[in-house]
């Protein structure tokens, strides 16, 4: 290209630029700029997940269980999953684990599993080095001495990190979980919601979920009450996170009736559930996704009863707003960890409660 030629050309992207800019300024045409369009909604999958959060498995691998068909096949853990009709795999991830487990390199070899067995995934982030559920909600120790903007870049940063690790990976991740059952806040004493105050708690919740959008800007953010049937927790949990500002794209609920404080029937409790499900998706135009469920596994029939009405009634939810169904833990046997609700037996073949997956 010669000198003219060169200069011509870089008139012509200069004038285009201008054109351009244009646009948009202001000191174009004299009129104030317009308001930004609010983002376009994440679409809502219209394939129902149906799945377990299966978290404790490479540990259970590691202690020497194995799992059976029903036909007492052996099968690694996520190809049974599978085969019993599930398409969805839910992970926990723990910050610093005292023996690694639910770690993010632990982590990561679960959702590498989960992708080669073409599961979807979703991932839920404790924010504590163990356990987080309505009665506790540990700030990590490496994190117990944050002040309140140090916590803030703590979140964002742990969220930001893991979850790159696993899109280097190559895994693509559907939901992400900011916090687990977070009935009355996270990263407590910090962000426990007290005397309904919410401004704290909204703004952890929020680092959370804006890392999320900064490495998988299409997955869907998820915020968990622990009580499925309990419409008025819920909605004085989802009332205060939104009138602090708090974002959310998904409200997750757990659904356990064995353990319902109310000690109804299990009828009873998924007629609440389904009731609470849609006034929420109503009220807040987001939808739900029963992210937790669990039954007795000596109690097979019942449990199953149960999960298929359950999934039978969230996915007539109208428009796809009941995004789906998991169960946690099912694989676990011979009470591991001193857990009762998982669907295996104790020969390590699974109960007739998760043949309500198979539809």
């Amino acid at each position: 290209m010669n000198f003219f030629s060169l200069a011509t050309h870089k008139f012509k992207l200069l004038t285009i630029a201008a054109a351009l800019l244009c646009l948009s300024a202001s000191s174009c045409n004299g009129t104030k700029d317009p308001e930004p369009e609010p983002p376009t909604p994440v679409p809502t999958p219209a394939e129902f997940s149906k799945g377990a959060d299966i978290s404790w498995v490479t540990e259970m691998e590691a202690a020497g269980h194995k799992f059976y068909n029903k036909a007492g096949t052996q099968m690694e853990c996520y190809a049974l999953m599978k085969s019993l009709g599930m398409n969805t795999i839910r992970l926990r991830a723990w910050v610093n684990p005292t023996n690694g487990w639910c770690g993010t390199a632990d982590l990561l070899v679960k959702a590498q599993r989960a992708k080669s067995a073409g599961m979807r995934i979703m991932i839920d982030f404790h924010y504590s080095d163990s356990w987080a559920d309505p009665g506790q909600q540990t700030i990590p120790e490496a994190w117990k001495d944050y002040n309140y903007t140090q916590m803030l870049d703590a979140v964002s940063n742990y969220t930001k990190s893991t979850l790159t690790t696993l899109k280097s990976a190559g895994i693509d991740v559907e939901w992400v979980q900011v916090g687990n059952e977070t009935n009355t806040g996270m990263l407590w004493p910090m962000g426990q919601v007290s005397n309904g105050v919410f401004s704290v708690y909204a703004g952890l919740n929020n680092a959370g979920y804006d890392a999320v959008k900064a490495v998988y800007p299409n997955a869907l953010v998820v915020v968990q009450h622990g009580s499925a049937n309990k419409n008025g927790d819920c909605r004085w949990l989802f009332d205060g996170l939104k009138n602090a500002g708090g974002k959310w794209d998904v409200i997750g609920l757990s659904a356990y009736p064995y353990w319902s404080s109310q000690n109804e029937s299990w009828q009873t409790y998924n007629n609440d559930a389904i009731a609470n499900a849609k006034d929420l998706i109503s009220r807040y135009s987001t939808p739900v996704f029963f992210v937790e469920c669990g039954y007795a596994w000596d109690e097979a029939a019942t449990s199953k009863a149960f999960l298929s009405d359950l999934i039978t009634r969230s996915k007539a939810i109208a428009d796809n707003k009941c995004l789906g169904v998991l169960y946690w833990e099912p694989q676990c046997n011979n009470n591991w960890n001193g857990y009762s609700l998982g669907a295996f037996d104790n020969s390590g073949r699974p109960t007739e409660a998760l043949d309500a997956f198979a539809n």
